[in-house]
């Protein structure tokens, strides 16, 4: 593991595509399991989890979710989700999460060794490449195993370490409920 026990880790995880990550590889993460393996490999400063929410719905899906991740060692990071309609006329929803996670990590920069970033969204290489600039080690968490790989090329080369959630899968995954599951909101760039 590329994780050295000493350092002071961060996880950023970019909740949406994380979801459709796992979803496309067929198991759930076991938060619980999450934090403990992490914990387990350094000193884990900080979790954050970033979605954007639908502000109108009376209930939302992800709702408990946020709620569990909320109260049991997680920063959840929300933001209300815009709907609008493209010149199509079709229905969209936009809420993308790239600015808070990338200020969260820049500010949070100053206390940890090595960030471990939860995304395959190729936006995010000139935030590891500003990253290691200021001397940090940065982990990208995604995967190579679906037909179409759900990790921007640029992004793996860029940064230090790669792990394939289909590989972390075997300590922290469980097999797909069977309770209809709706996603975080998909971001439209």
């Amino acid at each position: 593991m590329p994780i050295d026990p000493r350092e002071k880790i961060v996880l950023f995880i970019d909740g949406a595509n994380l979801y459709a990550t796992s979803k496309a590889i067929g198991v759930d993460i076991d938060y619980r399991r999450l934090l403990a393996d992490f914990n387990a490999r350094a000193y884990l400063l900080r979790a954050n989890y970033y979605t954007a929410l639908i502000e109108d719905q009376e209930y939302s899906s992800i709702r408990p979710l946020i709620d569990w991740l909320d109260y049991n060692g997680f920063t959840v990071v929300t933001k209300p989700a815009k709907e609008f309609t493209d010149a199509t006329g079709r229905r969209k929803v936009k809420g993308n999460m790239d600015i808070e996670l990338t200020v969260d990590a820049l500010e949070l920069a100053p206390f940890y060794d090595h960030m471990v970033l939860f995304s395959g969204d190729g936006d995010f290489t000139a935030l590891v490449a500003a990253l290691q600039r200021k001397g940090k080690r940065v982990t990208v968490v995604s995967t190579l195993t679906t037909a179409t790989p759900m990790i921007s090329d640029d992004l793996r080369r860029q940064a230090d370490f790669f792990i394939d959630v289909a590989e972390l899968a075997k300590t922290v995954g469980r097999p797909p409920s069977t309770r209809p599951v709706v996603a975080p909101v998909a971001t439209e760039e």
